[in-house]
């Protein structure tokens, strides 16, 4: 029996550990090969924020919403995002390339130490996502990370919130299922580790086709109920 070809993958990690550039970066490498493929951003707004708390004179995202509430608009807002992908990869069949998931909300619940309750809220709401094909964890040295945050110019962690970060994702009940790629090296070195960890990635199967043909016209109505939200969380 042939394996099922991978059809949904995601880049997660600390911030600092490369996600976004490789999962750019893969998206694009298979595209190039003749696949279907598609690059979906999975923010939590807390950049934006944070750039909104500088203007009006406040540290961070934190200071400025307060830590809960930034956690609450967090979650919200990446629920969106993968909402958003999702109703796309039904309408498409596009091979879906994403930078964070569901387990980057968790990790960042539990680095930030919000109460368990939280965690339990968040896992009712992102259960209703079915969990990617593959879930890549691109580890890397909190310090490494933090240089890599520090050059890039717009915004800050600590260390001490790396290292937290970092145990986090390894203590999430998911870990075990998680295919760990070592984010230290070269752009180009943990590319190539991307491409040898992943299985088979294949079109979609022509069942599969005719089931997303089936539901195409219904689509529209669907995406128009989240159109909001889709743009709010695309403009954070």
């Amino acid at each position: 029996m042939q394996p099922r070809p991978v059809r949904t993958i995601a880049l997660i990690g600390t911030d600092g550990s490369g996600k976004t550039t490789q999962a750019r970066r893969l998206a694009a490498e298979l595209a190039a090969i003749g696949l279907p493929a598609a690059y979906f951003r999975h923010a939590g707004g807390r950049r934006w924020f944070g750039r909104l708390a500088g203007r009006l004179g406040r540290a961070d995202a934190d200071a400025l919403l307060g830590r809960r509430s930034m956690l609450l608009v967090e979650s919200v807002l990446r629920w969106l995002a993968i909402l958003r992908t999702l109703l796309r990869r039904t309408l498409t069949g596009e091979i879906a390339v994403m930078d964070r998931h569901a387990a980057c909300q968790y990790a960042s619940l539990r680095a930030r130490s919000a109460a368990p309750g939280a965690e339990r809220r968040a896992r009712l709401a992102y259960r209703l996502f079915p969990a990617p094909d593959v879930t890549v964890l691109l580890t890397v040295d909190p310090r490494a990370a933090q240089r890599r945050i520090d050059t890039r110019g717009y915004d800050h962690e600590t260390l001490d919130y790396l290292t937290a970060s970092a145990a986090a994702y390894r203590s999430l009940p998911e870990f075990p299922r998680f295919v760990v790629v070592d984010g230290n090296g070269t752009p180009d070195e943990v590319a190539a580790a991307i491409r040898t960890a992943l299985p088979a990635v294949g079109p979609e199967p022509a069942h599969r086709a005719k089931v997303r043909a089936t539901i195409l016209a219904g689509g529209p109505v669907l995406a128009g109920a989240t159109a909001l939200g889709r743009q709010l969380a695309e403009a954070l």
